[in-house]
């Protein structure tokens, strides 16, 4: 993903270091620009259909466009610097020559000059710097790839040019909303998240991290092997015991889970008011898992969970000419919940796919999407004497845009196992002897919640938070009985 990207609406008089006429297109947009509710003009475009994709790997992606013409955001060399969030300040900057990450000192000329009302500079920013033009004006929108004191990306509007520093312009700003940028175009698609861009903090001593990348890239323990665009983690670890076990009967379990995700990303143009028409965003992805129980489980008035990973990324979408900054988060773990009465010996493997997300439409307003489809393999069961047990092995994800959270989804894939009298059974061996009843079932969940921070679509503020609802499927793998 680039390391940096920036967006912004300028001024007409500073998209260019040299002063050109309205071009005949620009006239056109200009001519459509759709009035927001305050009165003043919004920047609009001409309805084209963007591409959706990742951006490319260490390559800037900048764009800039002018709200007072209606002139869609176009690339620029622009950067932000740095970014303050507890006063919202930013320093826009140009990059030097030769470096498209935008972290080299600010070149000379800037980009664009500030308004003749633009306000003095302030006290820190320094002399030699004030005589140069400025690199930002009031009604600028900026969208930043993650940079120095943004670490999420940056959507802001510029409100008031405090003057120049060192390192560029120094301006104050306030949030802004995609529409401002996307204007009526549309734009829709589906990035993976590529496994190398995820940061991954283990919370257990027993996990192992593995993928594979294009050109024999390889992380993992020698011998795994993981398809391309996937992540696996294994995980292995004791759990507690139900009081009065046998040392035979010590709990543990371990497996692994194997997960390729996806941003979906829509953007539906002009709608009615000042919300487009209509909008989503949502992870989704392949799912691939395999867990084993075994011993005598403690007996717990509510399930143990034990979370063993979090990961976390940051891609970047390139939605035409603006790079949409996407927050992912997920925390994979372990759920385990029994009577204490039964031992077992269980696994399990599932595969299958999901999807959770938030769509907006203007007769419906925002609308929860959730859908999964697993399938389990043939599994092996050991039961012992008469209870009930649950194992799940489930990722908590997240995913918003520019820092704030829209969407959270908890994935859930379990088994469950009861038991009455004595059994010992192997669900796949033929004939096993069976004294007394016993069943097994498979099952998914999923749930969630949609956020307000959805808004940054442009959209109206959600009142309050939406549940995704519960998604919950259960089928039976295996039984017996006398």
């Amino acid at each position: 993903m680039p390391a940096f990207a920036v967006t912004a609406l300028l001024l007409a008089a500073g998209c260019s270091t040299s002063q050109h006429q309205t071009s005949a297109g620009d006239q056109v947009r200009q001519q459509t620009a759709r009035t927001s509710s305050d009165g003043s003009a919004a920047a609009r475009t001409d309805g084209q259909s963007l591409a959706v994709a990742a951006a490319p790997a260490a390559t800037a992606s900048t764009a800039a466009g002018s709200a007072a013409a209606g002139r869609p955001a176009h690339r620029t060399s622009l950067t932000v610097s740095s970014y303050d969030s507890k006063t919202r300040r930013a320093v826009i900057s140009r990059a030097t020559k030769g470096d498209s990450s935008g972290k080299g000192n600010p070149a000379s000329p800037t980009v664009s000059t500030a308004p003749a009302s633009s306000p003095a500079p302030s006290a820190s920013a320094s002399a030699s710097a004030s005589a140069s033009t400025r690199q930002a004006a009031v009604g600028d929108v900026i969208a930043s790839a993650p940079a120095p004191g943004a670490p999420d990306g940056l959507l802001a509007k510029v409100t008031k040019v405090l003057g120049e520093t060192d390192a560029g312009t120094e301006v104050q700003t306030a949030p802004a909303t995609l529409d401002a940028l996307l204007g009526d175009d549309t734009a829709k698609g589906t990035v993976p998240v590529a496994p190398a861009a995820f940061d991954v903090d283990k919370l257990l001593p027993d996990v192992k991290v593995s993928w594979s990348g294009t050109g024999g890239g390889h992380v993992g323990p020698e011998g795994a092997t993981v398809p391309l665009g996937s992540l696996r983690l294994d995980v292995s670890t004791g759990i507690p015991a139900a009081e009065g076990a046998p040392a035979s009967a010590a709990a543990s379990v371990s497996g692994f889970v194997q997960v390729a995700p996806q941003v979906d990303f829509a953007y539906g143009g002009a709608g009615t008011g000042t919300a487009p028409g209509s909008a989503y965003l949502g992870v989704s992805g392949d799912w691939d898992s395999g867990w084993a129980v075994k011993g005598r489980v403690a007996a717990t008035a509510t399930p143990l969970r034990i979370p063993f990973a979090k990961l976390h990324a940051d891609p970047v979408l390139q939605v035409g000419a603006v790079p949409v900054v996407v927050n992912l988060d997920l925390t994979c773990y372990l759920q385990v919940s029994g009577d204490g009465k039964i031992t077992v010996d269980v696994e399990q493997n599932l595969k299958g796919d999901f999807k959770a997300g938030g769509t907006f439409g203007t007769a419906q307003g925002w609308t929860p999407v959730s859908s999964s489809a697993m399938t389990s393999t043939p599994v092996r069961t050991s039961v012992t004497a008469a209870g009930s047990v649950r194992t799940t092995l489930g990722a908590e994800a997240s995913v918003g845009l520019y820092g704030s959270v829209g969407v959270t989804a908890d994935l859930a894939p379990y088994l469950r196992g009861e038991a009455t009298g004595t059994v010992t059974a192997t669900s796949t061996a033929p004939g096993a002897e069976v004294q007394g009843t016993w069943t097994l079932y498979g099952g998914v969940d999923l749930s969630g919640t949609l956020r307000l921070q959805l808004s940054v679509f442009g959209t109206p503020v959600l009142e309050r938070s939406i549940p995704l609802g519960t998604l919950h499927r259960e089928w039976k793998l295996a039984d017996g009985g006398l």
